[in-house]
């Protein structure tokens, strides 16, 4: 298999004296869709917030657990002294649990927001010369991925419902064109049916080839999209493996799936 994408070796992190994740390897590749999957502060939010290097204040991350050994690595370049701007241009782009939506602009507003780090850098390579087309390519993919945005592209991101609010801020993710998309509870406070559309919208992000990391409590769900899993308890990484070998796992389906019901639901 190629080199990956993003790899993580030894990740610790801790906010004061309080260790939130330690010795964490992780790897996704190219393409790949890999779930972190565990019990409400198991730090899965954590640990996507320390790839993307935006840990709150009072935090902090390192990879120093195995010496020199240790790195965070993507897309070739350690991140170890990168900004999150820098990590951004690099591809690498993360969909927040709170989604953090400018409320008083338009949807159209937002997702153009959302590419401006990507085109920002397309004007600097062209000697200062715009590149229109680029942008409006973008937003018209993220379009055809939610036609619901296009008939609210007018509309304040703050009247929009919780489902339509979840897909302006994947579609404004998608507008820099990442390398690997980190969602981070996409379906936290959905109903099954937006659910079930999220759902659906990941997995045809898969089938375009977008790498994804995605941080989910719906297990179940979670499993079937992915093609490789990890689960997180108490900050370290318990289980990992084949996403469906995870979901037959004894472990797993007794703590994420429900007791004796190992069949997905559809």
């Amino acid at each position: 298999m190629s080199e990956p994408l993003l790899h993580v070796r030894g990740l610790c992190a801790s906010y004061g004296k309080v260790e939130a994740l330690y010795d964490i390897d992780l790897t996704v590749h190219s393409g790949q869709v890999v779930t972190v999957i565990g019990a409400n502060g198991a730090g899965k939010t954590t640990l996507l917030a320390a790839i993307m290097g935006a840990l709150p204040a009072g935090a902090s991350a390192d990879v120093s657990a195995r010496g020199a050994a240790s790195h965070l690595i993507f897309a070739g370049r350690s991140l170890a002294r990168a900004s999150i701007a820098e990590r951004v241009a690099l591809g690498l782009t993360l969909v927040p649990e709170k989604r953090e939506l400018f409320g008083a602009m338009s949807v159209e507003d937002n997702l153009l927001l959302g590419g401006f780090p990507h085109y920002r850098l397309r004007f600097r390579a062209l000697g200062g010369q715009r590149d229109p087309g680029t942008s409006s390519g973008a937003i018209d993919d993220v379009f055809a991925l939610f036609p619901k945005l296009r008939e609210r592209r007018r509309q304040l991101a703050g009247t929009l419902s919780g489902g339509e609010r979840q897909m302006l801020a994947l579609g404004r993710a998608l507008m820099a064109r990442p390398k690997l998309l980190m969602l981070d509870e996409p379906s936290l406070g959905l109903a099954p049916l937006i659910v079930r559309e999220i759902f659906h919208t990941i997995f045809a992000l898969k089938q375009r080839g977008t790498a994804i990391l995605l941080v989910e409590q719906n297990a179940r769900a979670a499993l079937q999209v992915a093609d490789f899993g990890y689960v997180l308890e108490t900050g370290s990484v318990a289980l990992s493996g084949p996403a469906a070998e995870l979901a037959d796992d004894a472990r797993v389906i007794e703590s994420y799936l429900g007791l004796g019901d190992k069949s997905p639901q559809r």
